[in-house]
């Protein structure tokens, strides 16, 4: 959808951003592997979850992936709890949530605003699809976790259309700030909605 271009674009404009997904990277380094390969053997490698291991786990199988989600979700909101604390403890007028299945999880309840990141389903499938192991199996896996872009588009308080390219995307960035920071006269937080951990 071009959201980790948009959580760029608001990094590059001075709003802290922080990114689940990478919180998950680092977490998959170190405090969750074990835990990991304790749940799915054969999956770490050198003290490192091999993603490449760990799909055909989950991929398909929703018991496998609840019981992931189960012992990453509580790492990456106790992340997310520090990030959040820094923020008010240094009166931060903005922040960014990045997200993945926002509206899965039903992430939007702990968020004060939500924008969702969007663009057209052939442009989504191009991008999608050009990235390293990515198959239309795969791709139709996620796709079928997620909320419809849809109803995503209808539940947020705005899209950012990433369609038009970056000078495009970056307009509409400087108008969510301007929007997100004076509708409630305090800090605010915007999650950048995301559809699904890998793309």
């Amino acid at each position: 959808m071009g959201k980790s271009a948009t959580a760029q674009l608001f990094r590059e404009r001075g709003v802290p951003v922080h990114d689940a997904d990478a919180t998950v990277h680092a977490l998959y380094h170190g405090k969750a592997a074990l835990l990991i390969e304790e749940a799915f053997p054969g999956t770490v490698v050198d003290g490192v979850v091999d993603r490449t291991r760990l799909s055909p786990y989950v991929l398909g199988n929703p018991a496998a992936m609840k019981r992931l989600e189960q012992i990453i979700h509580p790492l990456v909101r106790e992340a997310e709890r520090v990030f959040l604390d820094r923020a008010v403890q240094s009166a931060t007028p903005l922040v960014v949530l990045d997200i993945p299945l926002l509206f899965e999880t039903m992430g939007e309840r702990r968020c004060d605003a939500i924008l969702v990141v969007s663009t057209d389903v052939e442009t989504q499938k191009a991008r999608v699809l050009a990235r390293p192991g990515m198959t239309d199996e795969r791709f139709s896996q996620i796709l079928a976790r997620q909320v419809p872009d849809q109803q995503k588009r209808q539940r947020a308080h705005l899209v950012i259309d990433t369609s038009h390219g970056l000078a495009h995307a970056g307009a509409q960035v400087d108008a969510a700030i301007r929007a997100f920071i004076g509708r409630t006269g305090r800090a605010a937080q915007s999650a950048a909605g995301k559809s699904q951990y890998d793309a």
